[in-house]
């Protein structure tokens, strides 16, 4: 997993050498977030889930690259004055931050434009497919997917939201993006029906919880380890997990979830080793 995280960043990378010239500065603002040093959790799902059955990955590096730009996107723009209003982000300070918050409102833009571009041309020349997993990507970007989840986000801080609601919220912002792709690399490596329904029940799951987890690490987790500010959930008045059903049934919650996802990866064709390592170390992440 680390050399195909390697690659993905050598792709991304390369994407943007030498790119700019009067807008240089904008690149400057993407490329300080894109190197800032995430997981590349959901480019890895999308590329585990397409090696189930391919092993031509090299061939499909672009849409994990474009699935980590669109990632990236959502976090200058969740880090903003007008969201949440971080200033550390990955360790380092947030974009805004460092370029204002005119360029990080545009370097966001320019990310998921760029993703967009991206799975334009890698289609072009390709099958329905293609097409078909690019289209599940991009809804999950949209207002049924990451911007309907922050926009339910915003409008419910400050108050006690509705458990449905609290549900809702988080498998659009956190959950959509993890399940479009594995879903996607599925649907690029010509999974059966059968494989394809449990591999999107397995996102779901697990998008559900990665973000329980992340509720347990904002009051768990010290703030150099995270790389972002602790208990900011708690500082922003806002309805969890935690606040909904304590610690102590967060943790169970999320063991049983994850148990749920390595059962459900067992009845998957394939080798699945790679995909259950990956989630047991969501599970025991410290940031």
């Amino acid at each position: 997993m680390e050399k195909l995280k390697k690659e993905i960043e050598s792709w991304i990378s390369e994407y943007f050498k030498g790119k700019g010239s009067y807008n240089k500065r904008v690149y400057e603002a993407i490329i300080y977030s894109l190197d800032a040093g995430g997981k590349r959790i959901r480019p890895l799902l999308f590329l585990l889930t397409y090696m189930l059955k391919n092993d031509d990955y090299k061939s499909v590096l672009p849409i994990a690259a474009a699935i980590e730009m669109i990632h990236t996107y959502s976090l200058i723009h969740d880090d903003l004055p007008c969201m949440d209003n971080d200033d550390l982000r990955r360790g380092k300070p947030t974009n805004h931050k460092v370029f204002g918050e005119a360029i990080a409102v545009l370097a966001g833009d320019g990310l998921l434009n760029e993703a967009m571009n991206i799975m334009f041309k890698y289609c072009i020349d390709s099958d329905k497919n293609s097409i078909r997993a690019c289209s599940v990507i991009s809804e999950s970007a949209g207002v049924e997917g990451m911007v309907g989840g922050q926009t339910v986000d915003i409008l419910s801080e400050n108050k006690k939201i509705l458990i449905d609601q609290l549900y809702y919220m988080h498998s659009k912002k956190t959950g959509a993006l993890i399940n479009a792709s594995i879903v996607a690399g599925a649907i690029l490596g010509n999974a059966s029906e059968s494989d394809m329904n449990n591999l999107d029940y397995y996102g779901q799951k697990l998008g559900l919880a990665f973000q329980i987890k992340d509720d347990i690490l904002d009051i768990v987790g010290d703030t150099k380890v995270l790389g972002k500010k602790a208990k900011s959930d708690l500082d922003n008045h806002k309805t969890t997990f935690i606040t909904t059903y304590g610690l102590n049934k967060c943790m169970e919650m999320c063991n049983s979830l994850t148990g749920e996802c390595i059962e459900v990866l067992d009845k998957v064709k394939g080798d699945t080793s790679k995909l259950k390592e990956l989630t047991l170390f969501l599970l025991n992440r410290e940031k």
